[in-house]
């Protein structure tokens, strides 16, 4: 009668031979979900304090959001104006996110930004959870504080552009793929195994073939570890092949079965199709450098200007260094001395396979964030910050399971040495900003190092986990604070660097702020020595680029924007490069025409442009903001220069504070 009032409580079943040994006790604590919580709590603060501040960031991003939370065909295309003329020259999928979150809220700068912040919390969960599943919860809280203590992760989730949703798909995908190596069901992995193929369409909707830069690793992961038979495992993968490819191709088939003439320009092509776009611009051009179309980019130079020489040192010069590298050295040394610890494991033994994952993630995007020779930025490097979290985490933790043997010890040791001085030498070329704290986090993964080695073993083993408590503390202390520096500076323009305010890097694009120039290639990208702000007169702000377009005070920019509102057309006015619309549309809520697009799209022709002032659907052509001729740069095409000269050969042109006007209106051919 007691056996069935009271029925023992249900058996956990026993760790099977492909997870780790169960862990030491220090590593289990009963009180998780509180630590998850205050890391969470603490990564909202970090990047939702004070988010405003950067106003609309990136304007030509947030001028596509503010058009899609207006009009739903704008949502649908990625358009840069509610007229739908242009598309940004990227996948929508990240201004769907902003479009919803402005049409709900009403657009503003929290609507556009609050997102993006929350991606960066949800990227740490699942950082947190993926690693947990292998390892343990205190393991899963040390790789999510890597990744949330990451000052590329700190700038790009308070900031609008793609990346951020970009890390928060492909860090969905990895815990998907992780998931289904950890179960023996066939119809489970499955499951998971189709779910990662359609975050990882979604994250090519975002940023095209970058959100499948991890599609190696994660493939490679599944067939070596996964649980099921080899022939379901290959089942599996076509599986997840075909979900990439349908959640991708769904939208690109719509744009291409939608007729061209009721549908914008897409951006960045050549001939108006998302495969150019694919295969050219954001694609082979960003690999091997490109000319003419609508990439612009000139045999690779702008990838040596903007994330140093190509090289394997690339990730660890100044321009690219400061946003990432900080836990790579310490990361790298997880990965080979956790394999070699792995070494004799069975063949799903999930921490391995983890590596694999993680560790694969690493080296195929960081080969080709080195090597690229098209244009590249230093916030790119933010889509590394998982893969260097996780391989911290999870190498981490299979070095500490093994810490009475050498390899265990030597492992951590060397983690955290590799952490403490090379962040040393990051805060050594600041040496102005906090000058004590290098000297601080080397004593202290020095000191860890020594009490790691000296207390794996024998009677002193209890120092062992004060060494790495002190050692992990100190060796995230460098990285830390300039993701909190970085959090708390306004960013806005093309290029945004990590940093505090002065940290400059050898190329002199300074960090902390990076509000450079909003011209040049795609993704908003700049440019060196351009300013766009100086065609802009609406470009004033927090987070905005001041320059000479807006000296001229608020007076002028207050005449030329109840021109813009009071202009009744379909597009209140044309001008040239998406940037300076984007100016105008966020200052005015009107529809403005790109001519020329981001960079050099032939769109609209002469004639297409001829028409549309002949029909009364365009009325003012704004020149430049200080009276002088956009002809180079961003937009300076032949179509676009055609297009100014044949406006300059037929009106009569106005000065609006430091802006050249001409009223296109009551033209008859």
């Amino acid at each position: 009668m007691t056996a069935v009032l009271h029925p023992a409580p249900p058996q956990r079943p026993a760790p099977t031979a492909h997870r780790a040994e169960p862990s030491p006790s220090w590593f289990r604590t009963r009180r998780t979900g509180l630590a998850l919580t205050i890391l969470l709590a603490a990564t909202a603060v970090l990047y939702l304090w004070n988010l405003t501040a950067s106003g609309y960031a990136n304007t030509f991003y947030a001028a596509a959001a503010q058009a899609g939370s207006q009009n739903w065909k704008a949502w649908f295309f990625g358009s840069l104006d509610t007229s739908n003329f242009i598309t940004v020259d990227k996948p929508p999928a990240s201004l769907w996110v902003m479009g919803l979150s402005g049409r709900i809220f009403g657009f503003s700068s929290a609507s556009l930004l609050v997102p993006q912040a929350l991606m960066g919390v949800g990227s740490v969960a699942l950082v947190y959870a993926a690693v947990k599943r292998v390892a343990t919860p205190a393991a899963g809280l040390v790789a999510g504080a890597v990744l949330a203590a990451t000052p590329a992760a700190a700038l790009m989730f308070k900031f609008d552009n793609p990346d951020a949703l970009l890390v928060l798909l492909m860090t969905l995908a990895g815990y998907f793929v992780i998931r289904a190596m950890c179960t023996a069901v066939g119809r489970r992995a499955a499951m998971w195994v189709a779910l990662a193929g359609v975050a990882l369409g979604f994250a090519f909707l975002t940023k095209m073939l970058q959100g499948l830069m991890v599609l190696p690793a994660f493939g490679a992961a599944y067939l070596i570890a996964g649980q099921v038979r080899l022939r379901t495992r290959l089942f599996h993968l076509v599986i997840g092949a075909a979900s990439v490819v349908i959640s991708a191709g769904w939208w690109v088939l719509a744009v291409w079965l939608w007729p061209a003439d009721s549908r914008p320009y897409i951006g960045g092509s050549t001939n108006n199709s998302v495969m150019d776009l694919v295969l050219g611009y954001n694609g082979l051009g960003r690999l091997f450098g490109s000319t003419g179309g609508g990439g612009g980019m000139a045999g690779g130079s702008a990838g040596s200007s903007f994330g140093g020489s190509a090289g394997l040192d690339r990730l660890f010069g100044s321009e690219m260094g400061i946003q990432i590298s900080w836990l790579i050295p310490a990361a790298l040394i997880a990965l080979v001395f956790g394999l070699l610890a792995r070494g004799r494991a069975p063949r799903t033994d999930l921490l391995r396979a983890s590596l694999i994952l993680w560790g694969g993630w690493f080296l195929v995007t960081g080969l080709i964030f080195s090597y690229m020779s098209g244009t590249i930025h230093p916030y790119y490097t933010v889509a590394l910050a998982p893969a260097v979290a996780g391989m911290i985490g999870v190498g981490g933790y299979a070095l500490w399971l093994v810490r009475a043997r050498s390899i265990g010890r030597c492992g951590l040791a060397a983690m955290m040495l590799a952490a403490g001085i090379w962040s040393w030498v990051f805060l050594h070329r600041n040496a102005e900003w906090l000058p004590m704290l290098k000297w601080i986090l080397l004593a202290g993964t020095v000191v860890g190092a020594i009490l790691v080695l000296v207390g794996a073993k024998g009677r002193f083993r209890k120092l062992a986990v004060a060494g790495l408590i002190i050692g992990s503390l100190a060796g995230i202390i460098g990285s830390a604070s300039y993701a909190i520096a970085t959090a708390a500076t306004a960013h806005g323009g093309s290029i945004p660097t990590a940093g505090p305010t002065g940290a400059v890097s050898d190329s002199g694009m300074g960090g902390g702020g990076g509000m450079g120039g909003d011209q040049g290639q795609g993704d908003g990208e700049a440019l060196p020595n351009s300013d766009d702000a100086s065609r802009n007169p609406m470009a004033s702000g927090p987070g905005t680029t001041s320059g000479p377009g807006t000296s001229s005070g608020s007076e002028s920019t207050s005449e030329l924007t109840a021109m813009l509102v009071n202009a009744g057309t379909t597009w209140s006015a044309a001008t040239n490069g998406s940037q300076s619309a984007a100016t105008y549309e966020l200052a005015s809520d009107t529809a403005v025409m790109a001519i020329g697009g981001w960079s050099s799209d032939p769109a609209p022709t002469l004639d297409q442009f001829i028409e549309y002032v002949t029909d009364g659907e365009v009325h003012y052509y704004i020149a430049s903001g200080q009276g002088g001729s956009p002809k180079d740069g961003q937009g300076g095409d032949s179509t676009s220069n055609a297009i100014q000269e044949w406006v300059e050969a037929n009106f009569t042109s106005t000065t609006v504070g430091n802006s050249t006007i001409y009223d296109l209106s009551g033209y008859v051919g």
